[in-house]
């Protein structure tokens, strides 16, 4: 069975434009990056380790625990390489596994086949010591292997996480394009908020950006909602130090309640929608939910930082019609937020030059496929905001 204390090496997985952000989040837990490129923080550490960066991370997608890398020059070799892991040290007969692969190898056009050389030779391997075979299929729910193959070099890993750790479990009613779980946390990230200062989010639609910014504020490990994770179904999985971790981690929660959390929504289904999201994330008395017009919504007293996520025409909405609306966010944010530092999150260029506001910063980041910026506004109580060239 895996030792729960080896050392190996640890590869952290992330969306594109958030790896400066898990690499911060990785260095804030006590950890020495390795390695950090594209959408990969790299480090090493234990299974151990790998139970906690589950609980702690709000940017990650998964963490993977490196079982093998070898050189492969094709898929029987592939075959040969994997088959010589001792999955029966790993694998429980009455688990399941799922395996997913990815890579650029020139003999591979469909990596469902490298997926399926890979199971058989998980379950072989295990039917030719035990007589019977585990199920196997694409479902994550339990013990999920990865292999990333680039030209003649494979690796395989343990993905400890097993479903995204996006999926953090409270968003049971996600309602249209909601944002990403770890692109909110991201996001939230960007502008700084640690819960000194009030945190307004105008067209809070499902509530996402709300609920982070109180997860944040109040230092609750975001894994702490779900109770399934790859982890536990491998062999010899530590039960009893899962258990005391998960309590140490919830015990070490900011005491302090933030300064007040704001989130409206023109829609009361939208605002239904958040607050019963926000109970499930163990957060709703730390948010008021106002039912209004974006424009209406209350601001307290600065400073402050004021979030809004408006469409942006590439899924929703009329050009036309948005054109209007953000121009009316930067009346909005001249009228109701002095003091404030304000953000716009968008995927269009064109609407955010209808803000009618000079930027102070233009954050990258991803939304699916779509390249999007989040925009940073000083608020000034004067009148030393500018037109936007």
């Amino acid at each position: 069975m895996l030792e729960i204390d080896k050392p190996n090496s640890i590869r952290i997985t992330t969306a594109p434009g958030l790896v400066e952000f898990l690499q911060h989040e990785v260095i804030e837990l006590g950890y020495t990056v390795d390695e950090a490129y594209d959408t990969t923080v790299a480090l090493t550490g234990t299974l151990r380790d790998c139970m906690r960066l589950n609980l702690r991370l709000r940017t990650a997608i998964a963490v993977h625990y490196l079982l093998g890398a070898f050189p492969c020059g094709g898929p029987e070799e592939l075959y040969a390489n994997c088959i010589a892991i001792s999955w029966e040290e790993i694998v429980p007969l009455d688990e399941y596994v799922c395996v997913d692969s990815r890579g650029d190898h020139p003999s591979i056009d469909n990596w469902m086949f490298v997926n399926q050389r890979v199971k058989d030779a998980i379950v072989d391997r295990i039917e030719e010591r035990y007589g019977a075979r585990p199920e196997s299929g694409p479902d994550r729910h339990a013990i999920v292997i990865n292999v990333y193959w680039k030209n003649d070099q494979c690796s395989v890993s343990l993905n400890t996480s097993g479903a995204k750790l996006s999926d953090r479990g409270y968003r049971k009613i996600p309602l249209k394009a909601p944002m990403v779980e770890t692109l909110a946390a991201g996001v939230v990230m960007a502008t700084g908020y640690d819960g000194s200062v009030p945190f307004v989010n105008p067209m809070c639609g499902s509530g996402t950006l709300a609920i982070e910014a109180a997860l944040s504020a109040t230092g609750r490990a975001p894994g702490l909602l779900r109770s399934n994770y790859g982890l536990m179904h491998v062999k010899g999985f530590d039960a009893e130090a899962w258990r005391r971790m998960r309590v140490d981690e919830g015990k070490s929660r900011r005491k302090n309640a933030p300064a007040k959390i704001i989130a409206s929504d023109i829609d009361p289904k939208a605002v239904a929608a958040a607050t019963q999201n926000a109970k499930t994330a163990g957060v709703d008395h730390l948010i008021e939910f106002v039912v209004c017009d974006f424009g209406e919504t209350p601001v307290p007293s600065g400073p402050g930082i004021v979030v809004l996520n408006p469409e942006y025409g590439l899924r929703l909405g009329v050009s036309e019609a948005l054109e209007r609306t953000y121009k009316r966010i930067g009346d909005f944010f001249k009228q109701k937020c002095p003091g404030y530092t304000g953000y716009i999150f968008t995927g269009s260029k064109e609407l955010a030059k209808r803000v009618g506001l000079r930027t102070s910063r233009k954050i990258p980041f991803w939304n699916a496929k779509i390249e999007c910026r989040l925009l940073k506004y000083e608020l000034y109580t004067g009148t030393r905001d500018a037109p936007v060239s």
